[in-house]
């Protein structure tokens, strides 16, 4: 009986010491809160594009640990080994991708800021979305769920009008419900009450959850511009002067960069893609015609044809416009995405590059 009683005293004492470890690292790695600006003070975007119309603030700075390159790395690899690209069937996923991404019940209203919203403007919703990138970014979410709640947030405002004071709340119930469509293990209700400063409660953001779920009849899948880029990646790095890493992460710089203007909204998610391909080649070779019939076949577009999302997401590129808004830019000056967003390019995209018919080598 003794010695059994002086066995059982280390292991209770263990237990304490990995108790107290567990209790440590917790602790260690609470997340930082990252708050956003009152969206009620946001002036009228056509009045003052200029102008920051909000500020995030972070609050309770904690260091947070260094990612690893293998967290940095795009969810892309080569086709001929990934499984996910399907290989001997991808004709086939792409065509289905194309009729998903035009069915009506998934797509927003190209002008319901101008239809349905009374009380919240486009300059509004760019902010709100420049701070989703920054908590998608806290939480290290990956990126389809940020794409699935841009998506969310704007089928939303397609069918219900909502208040400004409302809009934060529904961005992080967006977020939620995305995380909870793709991510392994989603945050908890909790962590986006926290990352608004508790300016809602879990109540309220449940209540909202349960919203946008009948609002979008459970209709939570379907492409988004993520979901094309991965498809038109590998043919748009042929031939350009870049490691595919560096040309990857520009493709996602430029992709999260359109997520920010509300004239993007109206462009399908496979041009949006193409457009974000033919522009990544243009500032990596700006004196080589960026599309050819490689990239018109697999695509379907023309380079006519995507004219004006391209120009649209130049001018957000050089900060013409959206300047402002910074949480995409910081993202992608870092080293693990290569400095990406610290790249170059020409003020003006020659007007002969939009006049390619697709069927020149």
């Amino acid at each position: 009986m003794a010695e059994a009683a002086t066995n059982a005293r280390p292991q209770r004492e263990a237990k304490k010491r990995a108790a107290a470890a567990i209790c440590e690292l917790q602790t260690a790695t609470k997340k930082k809160r990252v708050v956003l600006g009152d969206l009620t003070n946001v002036s009228n975007a056509v009045a003052a594009p200029e102008q920051r119309v909000s500020k995030i603030q972070k609050q309770e700075k904690v260091k947070v640990e260094k990612t690893t390159p293998l967290e940095a790395t795009p969810e892309s690899t080569d086709d001929r080994t990934d499984p996910q690209l399907c290989i001997p069937y991808a004709s086939d996923i792409l065509e289905y991708l194309r009729s998903l991404e035009m069915d009506f019940r998934k797509r927003p209203l190209p002008d319901y800021i101008q239809k349905i919203q009374r009380d919240v403007n486009s300059s509004m919703r760019s902010v709100l979305v420049d701070w989703l990138v920054e908590v998608a970014e806290e939480y290290k979410l990956v990126s389809d769920t940020l794409y699935l709640c841009i998506a969310y947030i704007d089928r939303f405002l397609s069918l219900n009008a909502l208040s400004r004071q409302r809009l934060q709340l529904l961005g992080v119930a967006a977020m939620l419900v995305a995380s909870k469509y793709e991510e392994i293990k989603p945050p908890e209700i909790e962590d986006f009450c926290y990352i608004t400063d508790n300016t809602y409660s879990k109540e309220e953001v449940v209540t909202m959850e349960a919203d946008i779920l009948k609002a979008l009849k459970f209709e939570l899948g379907g492409p988004t511009v993520k979901t094309f880029l991965r498809r038109f990646s590998r043919v748009g790095q042929e031939g350009v002067d870049a490691s595919d890493l560096h040309f990857e992460f520009l493709s996602c710089y430029l992709a999260e960069l359109s997520l920010l203007d509300y004239n993007c909204v109206k462009f399908l998610p496979s041009m949006v893609a193409a457009s974000v391909i033919f522009l990544a080649r243009f500032i990596l070779r700006p004196k080589t015609h960026p599309w050819n019939s490689g990239l018109h076949q697999l695509t379907r577009y023309k380079s006519a044809d995507l004219k004006e999302c391209v120009q649209n997401v130049h001018d957000l590129y050089l900060s013409r416009k959206g300047g402002s808004l910074q949480a995409v830019r910081e993202k992608y000056k870092q080293h693990k995405f290569k400095c990406v967003a610290t790249t170059p390019s020409p003020p003006e995209i020659p007007l002969s590059y939009f006049e390619y018919s697709g069927t020149d080598s």
